[in-house]
């Protein structure tokens, strides 16, 4: 399946894990399977006839279901459809759409039934539909980011049916949140109710409102299936850093394409979640969805309506969390918890404050892993386990400027260090770096991807010590597509983040060795436009050979 990057589609999180999606997604009714969740239903004894009125005995399976209808009651009215539409020029299949997995992905539908392909090109439009939810009164609507990045026109239909144009206010692709507006609805707003995430737990009743596969105003319920995990961010900054988004809850509440943005709400309706993503190899619900939690929400939507963007709590640093084989190769105890701290960012706060990095590779289990450096064990005096733990802290008890103490080990020494937090550098122009499309390379092959790993290797059945450019997405009538290069379709979990695999792989061109993007970007530098090019490949594991004509940047 070939995957196609077009300039204004709308992309996510994640990638893979999952965006978009998020998680990945399309938007208008398609294939819906019949495949019911069975009903949540009382425990065995609570569902025995009562005898006596005053007994005493838990509700009936009919107080649960109309539990479940106030909730509907209450929250329906807050909760949007939203459509958005966006110009492109370029022509293309909608099957070979790869992201249809993440919430709110868009689905393409390009050209017209039979229309000459000799015909100059004409431009076309895409549409995607999405959640959402009123925030409050004055006509501010929260949906995802991927929802409505880089939309050409916004509309909000109510569930009364109204539909009303709106415009964007604000982004922030690092919590995959965004707000858009509505001016003079005619009618009163039903803003949703804010629930405390903190107070969620496991197994407690989850419910999900949206538009999945376009169906508007649907309800699914589920529980809270898992709490603190992890998602990619869709963007990374200049320096190719890229950020994760924390504390995020699990649900089996069905989520399915077109759900992105909608909320997730506890038994009282209350907001504990924006569904955002899910994990399956079905392109629609398989139990596991994910929603970014309502202390996030409640910490960075006020800021886009004020400031129309968030900026985020910043260490600058990158890096993993200690387990048995790394803490003994350190020569510290087999049961030692942490994070471990790979890489410093030049000039950023960790380096301000003397922070130290990796400095020597081991190869652990046939993967190559970086030790060395300071490991972080505590943050303000709270306990840190794991990089999550880092990385959720910033989220929720931090502020820009705000000095922080950090407990460290270094050299099996314990130590204090002060930082002072600073905001996270700016965003590169794509959700993707170490594309061939740098502006300071003379040529473009218009692709987007990432080299190879040991990880990716053993999920795409390849030698582990395989070396290459893993191929993710590929530029819409670019020299790649032109050349009929693959882009990656399978989304898969990889250390936590969601990843997608199954492209092609580049491991030379002209005969010369391409081990990752600055072997790629060296041999451009000096090409030039019209110039072909031999590009050796994998594909599903066997080498072919492509010809490419590279070209100017569009």
């Amino acid at each position: 399946m070939k995957s196609k990057i077009t300039k204004l589609s709308l992309t996510l999180l994640v990638v893979s894990l999952l965006l978009a999606a998020c998680g990945s997604i399309t938007f208008l009714p398609g294939q819906i399977h019949t495949e019911q969740k069975a009903p949540i239903v009382a425990a065995p004894e609570q569902a025995q006839p009562q005898t006596n009125s005053n007994s005493g005995a838990a509700p009936s399976l009919s107080s649960y279901e109309t539990a479940l209808e106030n909730i509907y009651s209450q929250v329906n009215p807050a909760v949007v459809s939203i459509r958005v539409v966006q110009r492109d020029t370029s022509a293309s299949n909608s099957n070979n759409n790869p992201f249809s997995n993440i919430p709110g992905f868009p689905n393409f539908f390009f050209g017209t039934p039979g229309q000459d392909n000799n015909q100059p090109a004409v431009p076309q439009y895409s549409q995607a539909l999405g959640s959402g939810f009123v925030w409050n009164k004055d006509g501010y609507i929260v949906t995802n980011n991927h929802v409505v990045n880089g939309a050409n026109k916004i509309e909000v239909k109510f569930a009364d049916g109204t539909a009303l144009p709106a415009k964007l206010i604000g982004t922030d692709p690092d919590s995959d949140l965004a707000v858009v507006k509505v001016d003079n609805p005619g009618f009163t707003l039903s803003p949703i109710t804010l629930s405390n995430t903190r107070a969620v737990k496991v197994g407690q009743v989850a419910v999900a409102i949206g538009n999945p596969f376009g169906l508007e105003n649907t309800m699914t319920v589920g529980i809270v299936s898992a709490l603190g995990r992890t998602l990619p961010a869709s963007e990374t900054t200049t320096n190719g850093t890229s950020f994760s988004i924390p504390d995020i809850i699990q649900t089996d509440a069905s989520i399915n394409p077109g759900n992105s943005g909608g909320p997730l709400v506890d038994d009282q309706g209350g907001l504990i979640g924006v569904n955002t993503a899910i994990e399956s190899s079905s392109n629609s619900n398989s139990g596991v969805g994910f929603a970014i939690p309502s202390t996030i929400v409640s910490r960075v939507v006020p800021e886009l309506i004020s400031k129309g963007k968030y900026e985020h709590p910043y260490l600058g640093i990158s890096g993993t969390s200690i387990t048995p084989d790394i803490a003994t190769t350190m020569k510290l105890d087999a049961t030692q918890r942490g994070a471990l701290i790979e890489e410093i960012v030049p000039n950023g706060p960790a380096d301000k404050a003397g922070l130290q990095g990796s400095d020597r590779q081991v190869t652990i289990d046939g993967e190559t892993i970086n030790v060395g450096g300071d490991v972080i064990t505590a943050i303000n005096g709270n306990s840190v386990k794991s990089m999550d733990d880092i990385i959720a802290y910033l989220a929720d008890q931090t502020d820009i400027g705000q000095k922080v103490k950090l407990t460290i080990l270094r050299a099996d020494q314990e130590k204090s260090v002060d930082i002072t937090l600073e905001a996270r550098p700016a965003k590169t122009e794509t959700t993707q770096t170490n594309t061939t499309t740098n502006s300071q390379n003379p040529v473009w092959l218009g692709i987007a991807g990432q080299p190879l790993t040991p990880e990716i290797n053993k999920e795409m059945n390849l030698p582990t010590d395989q070396t290459g450019i893993l191929i993710e997405q590929v530029q819409s009538g670019g020299p790649a597509d032109q050349a009929g290069m693959h882009g990656s379709f399978k989304p898969v979990l990889i250390n936590g983040q969601r990843v997608l695999i199954g492209g092609d792989v580049i491991t030379a061109i002209d005969e010369t060795s391409i081990t990752n993007f600055d072997d790629l970007q060296a041999y451009l530098q000096n090409a030039k436009p019209g110039q072909q090019v031999k590009l050796t490949i994998l594909r599903d594991g066997s080498e072919q050979t492509l010809s490419a004509t590279l070209a100017e940047h569009p």
